[in-house]
């Protein structure tokens, strides 16, 4: 079944992560491309990334004939919004969440585990709809 693990930027009594120590922003990015090897080496990681900042996202609705409108954005009215996400294929929702306890355990500042929240969620399989 497959998941996706979204990551969450604010942590709550961690500075954002654009003022680590550059020791503790290499040991932390680290730490993503060795789970990331992990999962490929399982075979369960279907893909992964970071998210550029929200106020570099774009936001487009189109109604299928006229050119679609495209604005900025979305500005989060508060610190919590997506950094990155990992969609795995694995044989169970508690594996899902063995991989996002994995996750939420990412050194920060000083080495220290930042608890990071990491929302695990389902994808949903589509109907078959040929019948």
């Amino acid at each position: 079944m497959k998941y996706m693990l979204m990551m969450k930027y604010y942590v709550e009594g961690v500075p954002p992560i654009d003022t680590w120590e550059p020791e503790d922003l290499r040991r932390h990015i680290q730490f993503q491309h060795d789970l990331d090897a992990e999962l490929v080496a399982s075979g369960e990681l279907v893909g992964a990334g970071g998210l550029a900042w929200p106020d570099q996202a774009k936001l487009v609705r189109s109604d299928g004939v006229l050119p679609p409108v495209i604005t900025d954005g979305p500005f989060a009215e508060s610190k919590e919004f997506l950094a990155g996400f990992w969609t795995v294929d694995v044989e169970s929702e508690a594996r899902a969440v063995e991989i996002a306890a994995k996750a939420s355990a990412a050194p920060g500042p000083a080495g220290v585990p930042i608890q990071q929240v990491i929302e695990v969620r389902a994808l949903m399989e589509a109907p078959d709809v040929t019948e």
